[in-house]
Order: structure tokens, then sequence, then C-alpha cells
């Protein structure tokens, strides 16, 4: 075990010891527009197969434009999920007047080790006129003979012409640590060089949400900024974050998290605050969850599952992935969300 890996234990340690319940297991159904894309509307433009499954889409709102980046998988045998684009005017979406077919571009497909096994569930953000990607790299270590989720980053023009894209380490300058798994994460607000990120790292068997900071120009994360921030409540065995964030005020951000039910394996979602270092400010009990038959079945039954978030006006638009075979669009009053926020 290095350094970097001890730390991070007893960091796990001492948050679990001292945290306190701050969630309720109950619902309250914010999200009363839902619809369905499912992959038979998807016609992939530039690659010649059809999608058996388009899921978990991370989401950009640009110049009343909604851009949405689905998960997609074309062969069950491998599973191996690439990451296309296409766009809908947002008067459209929350109207749920989505013409069909839709033609989507692939722009983020494996080529590295890392990767190798798949590019999942993106979160994106603008960064000036580049557009920032987050995403799953399940891959093959380089460094060991082990399979592992990396936290892919890529970086794309406004045409979405791909620029370059690494994996981001956990790195002090002196040894790396590689986690199991380390996925689920979000940029929260950038500059220059500096990232403050939202993540979620495997440590023995907890699954938490941390933050941190990265240091985009080697493409690490700084061990000792990190901190673990949200837990799994006494019913639940994992959260994570899900969603890109939203700016809400001057220093607060809104983004979606994710828990898996002890008692049923159900997704369960709700939404979080946080300051521009991922501080937890203010949390939800669970405000979306699979409801009916097209949400409750699926390839991966009862799952509701990030990865896009987006204000406008005074809507709340939560587009994920349904059942690990359909994009769910999911919306909500800004107004009963926020009403629905409790202050830690």
């Amino acid at each position: 075990m290095n350094k970097i890996e001890m730390i991070l234990k007893e960091k796990v340690k001492n948050f679990i010891n001292s945290r306190k319940e701050i969630r309720e297991d109950r619902v309250v159904n914010v999200f009363k527009r839902r619809y369905l894309i499912p992959p038979r509307a998807i016609n992939v433009i530039n690659y010649p197969r059809k999608p058996v499954a388009v899921f978990n889409p991370g989401a950009l709102l640009k110049d009343n434009k909604v851009f949405i980046f689905p998960r997609l998988i074309f062969d069950y045998y491998k599973y191996v999920s690439s990451i296309g684009v296409f766009e809908i005017d947002v008067e459209s979406l929350l109207l749920g007047k989505i013409k069909e077919p839709i033609d989507v571009n692939i722009i983020l497909w494996p080529q590295h080790l890392w990767e190798f096994l798949g590019c999942e569930d993106p979160r994106v953000a603008i960064n000036n006129e580049e557009i920032y990607m987050l995403y799953t790299g399940k891959g093959n270590s380089d460094v060991e003979e082990k399979k592992r989720d990396v936290i892919g980053f890529a970086k794309f023009d406004s045409k979405f012409n791909l620029m370059f894209k690494k994996y981001l380490k956990i790195d002090n300058g002196t040894e790396s640590f590689y986690p199991k798994s380390v996925k689920d994460s979000a940029f929260v607000r950038t500059k220059d060089s500096e990232a403050a990120i939202l993540t979620r790292i495997h440590l023995d068997n907890y699954l938490l949400g941390w933050a941190g900071i990265c240091n985009l120009n080697n493409s690490t994360i700084i061990p000792e900024s990190l901190k673990p921030v949200l837990a799994p409540e006494d019913w639940e065995t994992k959260v994570g974050w899900s969603t890109n964030v939203v700016e809400i005020s001057d220093g607060e951000y809104l983004v979606g998290w994710h828990s898996v039910l002890k008692r049923d394996l159900s997704y369960r979602n709700g939404l979080a605050i946080v300051d521009d270092k991922g501080e937890l400010l203010s949390i939800s009990d669970y405000m979306l969850v699979p409801t009916g038959l097209q949400e409750e079945y699926g390839d991966r039954a009862l799952v509701i599952f990030g990865n896009g978030l987006i204000r406008y006006e005074n809507f709340l638009i939560w587009i994920g992935g349904v059942g690990d075979y359909a994009i769910g669009i999911f919306i909500a009053d800004f107004n009963d969300v926020m009403w629905n926020m409790h202050d830690l």
C-alpha cells in the first residue's frame, strides 16, 4: 500500500466515523414531465451499425440548443461503449416534440488501453469556447495487469472535433495511486490550469462522493486536496455523483447524485448544492426514481442514471439513462427543486 492510498483510507475512516444522517428514505416527486427516447429513434450517421442501447447521456445548453451526448452500444457480446452527440431545440425538448429519426455522430470511441473496454457516462461543460468532457474510461491498466475504471478527460472544439484525451491520475509528483475504480466525475469550476472536481473513488468496500483539485496541465488530481463529502446512508450500498454542475448563484452549484438501495438494488437520484471547492452545502432526499414499465424494466432493472443537468428559465431538465437502454428527459420546476433542498 503506497502513501497516497494510506492517507485516503484514513480520510475515509475519519469521515465515516464522524458523519451523521443527512437524508431520509423518501421520494419527493418534482420531475413530473417525463419523455423517453428509445434506441430505435437513433440514426448513427458516421458508423454503419444500429445501436442496441442509447443511454446515460451528458448534456449541454448552448444558444437555446440542447446538445445531448449519449452512450452508445452496438454489440452486447463485449458491451463496448462509444459517445455521440445530437442537438434539439430547448423549447421543443420542453414540449416533448422530438422528431425521429435523430441523427447522431460518434465523437469519442475507445482508442487507448485505458479505455479499451468502453467510453462511458459523459459529463460535459464549456470552458471559454472549448468543450470539456469527463467520462469513464473502462479498460486495462497501463501500469499493472488489472482491469480498472479511470476518469477520461477529453477536450473538443466548438464543432465537437476532438483536440485531445487523457486520463486523470491521482498523483503528488512523487508517486501515483491507481484505485480499482475512480469515476462519476464532474468539474465544478475551472480557472487557468486548476479545476475543482467531484469524483467517486473505490477504496476497500467504500464508494463515496469526494471533492478535490485537478492540475489540468499535467492531468493529475492532487491527493492532498481530496476530501470525502458524500456517504451512503444506512439503507444504501453506495453513492456517486450523477451529472455536470449548474451554477445557481455566485459560488454555488447544483449537481445530481445517485445511490443504490440495499433492499431492491434500485438506483435513486437527488440533488445537492456544492460550493466552488465541491464542499457540500445543501442536499435533497430522493427526487427522481424509476416509475412504471418503461423506466423500471430494462437491460438493468430499476435504474435512472445521470448524466446531464440543464437549467433553462424556470425549468430544471435532467437528461439521464433509463434501464441501460434508453434516454429519459425529466423536467421539474426549479423553485420546486430549491424548496426541497435541506441546508447542512
